[in-house]
């Protein structure tokens, strides 16, 4: 009985541990020194660096499925996955085409990340986390536990997201066809946190070292170094000097 299928012209480097049932399809390249768990599905064309390890029952690559109410409508063929070297992708965890995952990030297990999505070097996607297509998350951000980044959102560098997060990119609440016209998701500047189960409305920014206090409902931009919170926020105080990024 074969155990795994490997096609015959996917480019595997050297010292390869490759698991049971794990499927390896046409066109991937895997760098050297790779450890691929069981059950592990690597779509056409992916491109996996080197030192990269990808656990049990998580699929790279994924094709985007389409509703007929999705408000994505093109049939857009999408680039191959790439993760590059020296990341961590843990078990579970689906990571579609088109997605550009840059090196030395850890996906916890169980994350989903969307079609059209780039992520910068050593960057944390925490665990049960969903991030949306058309997104750009930086380097040095750690988005922590059951995230959820909307579509059409930009997170730039050492932005930090607490748990339970939510952001949402959709005033009209789905009703009216005026809503195509203004999907906006979030916008976290450099330096920007966010605590735990607050809830960022769409297109508000949180400019650079603004916090958004946790249980907050933040429904206007938070001003730079400024920290907000309550429902809806409301400036609390400045951001404490020895906090600021430029003093870490």
């Amino acid at each position: 009985m074969c155990e795994r299928y490997i096609s015959n012209n996917a480019k595997i480097g050297n010292n390869i541990t490759i698991g049971r049932f794990a499927v390896i399809e046409d066109e991937v390249i895997l760098g050297n020194n790779c450890v691929i768990g069981h059950n592990v599905v690597i779509h056409r064309g992916s491109k996996i660096g080197d030192n990269v390890r990808i656990d049990d029952n998580t699929v790279i690559g994924k094709e985007p499925m389409r509703s007929v109410n999705s408000i994505f409508k093109d049939d857009k063929k999408f680039e191959p996955a790439l993760i590059k070297s020296g990341c961590l992708i843990g078990a579970g965890v689906i990571i579609y085409c088109g997605c550009t995952i840059g090196e030395n990030v850890l996906v916890a297990d169980l994350a989903t990340i969307r079609e059209n999505v780039s992520i910068g070097n050593k960057t944390i996607i925490g665990r049960g986390t969903a991030v949306e297509n058309f997104s750009k998350i930086g380097s040095n951000c750690k988005i922590e536990t059951n995230v959820y980044i909307t579509a059409y959102s930009d997170i730039e560098d050492n932005v930090f997201i607490a748990p339970g997060v939510v952001t949402s990119n959709d005033n009209f609440a789905a009703r009216s066809k005026e809503r195509y016209k203004h999907f906006k998701g979030v916008t976290v500047k450099k330096g920007g946190r966010i605590g735990a189960q607050a809830t960022i409305l769409p297109g508000k920014i949180i400019n650079e070292d603004g916090f958004a206090a946790a249980g907050s409902v933040v429904t206007k931009d938070v001003e730079k170094e400024t920290i907000v919170a309550g429902n809806p926020a409301r400036k609390f105080r400045n951001v404490p000097e020895d906090q600021l990024l430029k003093n870490q």
